[in-house]
């Protein structure tokens, strides 16, 4: 049996800070549990001065914007500076200052929390997880006997994937990219048959290079046998052609240089042909899931509607191929070669668009496995209900469970889901079951969208710790 973590004897006062569903749940969760909540949406400098007041066991900061977070983070260690922290910050780079600068802030974000848990599917289908542990990557199966850990065997890639992979380099993806090639290949083949020509008909190879490439550069050749009239009306035709050709060529060069370029023509920015993992929205989770995945040696795809956002930016300084375009369309899934991939992977940050793209996804190619980020929409339980969309991960239920259990101060290095149920993972990589409550349970309704602005925290000094 499973263990499950026994009711507190001891009732506890915590203060949360968010107005996200994932501080609602947190709040819910500590509340059936008895324990006393304050729950501040976004409170101003005031009101976090009076909720600390009451000395709570520990805070949660829960917010989707990072520099609120932050700043949070720093006021209540001025108030409280022994008071135990547990902060939701997305940037990486924010997130190690704050735990320089704040040692009893517990830092992390659902993005991190959740990439275990969708890289495992991704992999495997009998996978719950897939993580790193020193230098070896560990998996998690769920058995007879509950939720198990065990080394994950990388599969051997066949050689001819490496053929596919170089038959692949020169595959275009988009419009630029084609005139591209095509102006280039034609190029090409005008200078082989001009070569060819004069090759058969006596010159020597270097002297025939001369005048086929003076064809292509549209001057002519040297010197015109006058006995070959056909080669004449070759050259002439030859010239002509490739008018057109070096205008294709030229446009896509210039589309390449000044578009966003974030699908390489040659190179690890290429995409795969086979074996691969489409990721559909490139926002923190599906950034970092490319990254790991990339990590585990597995080729992988992202689709992002924006190529001008951030996390695609920085997809193409990390040799990411991201294709633009919108997950749904039967088009870019089928450029993408959905039906040979390993599995594709839709975490949006909009449950309706990942549904979206999941039902797309059945539609061309229904053997594929596909794996949804959920937990901002309550219609994704009932669309679950009625079809078989995919293995379903609630990003929320599993930070949810994340910050609970550091608030109550139980040992914890990651979530993971299965059948429905949030589990804890202990260092010793035992598993055991987190209940938890549906926000629902949380009394305090969401903030009018006045109150989302960030409150100005006191312009008194304030003294971090350790700073």
């Amino acid at each position: 049996m499973i263990p499950t973590h026994p009711e507190p004897a001891a009732l506890r006062a915590f203060t949360v800070i968010g107005d996200t569903n994932l501080a609602r749940r947190v709040c819910a969760s500590l509340r059936e549990h008895r324990h006393s909540v304050d729950h501040l949406l976004r409170p101003t400098d005031g009101e976090l001065r009076r909720s600390l007041r009451a000395d709570p066991d520990g805070v949660a900061i829960v917010l989707h914007d990072d520099v609120a977070a932050l700043r949070y983070a720093l006021a209540v260690a001025h108030l409280l500076p022994e008071v135990p922290i547990v902060a939701m910050v997305f940037d990486r780079t924010v997130a190690d200052e704050l735990r320089r600068l704040l040692p009893q802030c517990d830092v992390t974000s659902p993005a991190d929390l959740a990439v275990p848990a969708l890289a495992g599917p991704c992999t495997d289908p009998s996978s719950l997880a897939l993580y790193r542990s020193g230098q070896r990557v560990r998996t998690v199966r769920a058995g007879d006997g509950g939720l198990r850990a065990e080394t994950w065997l990388r599969h051997r890639r066949r050689p001819w994937h490496c053929l596919r992979h170089v038959a692949g380099q020169l595959r275009p993806h988009d419009a630029g990219a084609r005139l591209l090639l095509t102006g280039l290949s034609g190029i090409l083949a005008v200078l082989a048959v001009d070569w060819s020509w004069l090759v058969s008909h006596g010159h020597p190879p270097t002297e025939a290079f001369f005048h086929a490439a003076r064809v292509v550069a549209a001057v002519g050749p040297a010197t015109a046998p006058t006995d070959a009239p056909g080669y004449q009306v070759l050259s002439s035709v030859s010239m002509l052609v490739t008018l057109v050709l070096s205008a294709l060529f030229t446009a896509g060069v210039i589309e390449r240089i000044l578009g966003s370029r974030l699908i390489g023509l040659i190179g690890p920015r290429t995409v795969p042909r086979s074996g691969h993992v489409i990721v559909v929205g490139m926002g923190q989770v599906g950034m970092r899931l490319c990254v790991e995945l990339r990590h585990l040696g597995i080729p992988v795809v992202g689709v992002e509607r924006d190529p001008h956002v951030s996390t695609a930016r920085l997809a193409r300084t990390l040799g990411i191929p991201v294709m633009a375009g919108h997950g749904g369309d039967r088009s870019v899934l089928e450029r993408l070669r959905l039906g040979h991939a390993r599995a594709l992977a839709a975490v949006g940050s909009d449950d309706l668009d990942n549904i979206a793209v999941a039902i797309a996804a059945h539609g061309v190619a229904p053997g594929t496995r596909v794996i949804i980020r959920a937990g901002e929409h309550d219609a994704i339980a009932e669309t679950r209900s009625l079809l078989p969309m995919g293995t379903v991960r609630d990003v929320t239920s599993l930070a949810a469970a994340y910050v609970l259990a550091r608030l109550l101060r139980e040992p914890a290095v990651g979530v993971v889901t299965h059948e429905h149920d949030v589990y804890l993972q202990a260092p010793d990589e035992t598993f055991a079951r987190r209940p938890l409550t549906a926000r629902e349970g949380c009394p305090h309704a969401p903030s009018s969208p006045a109150a989302l602005a960030l409150p100005a925290i006191s312009s008194d000094r304030v003294d971090v710790p350790g700073g």
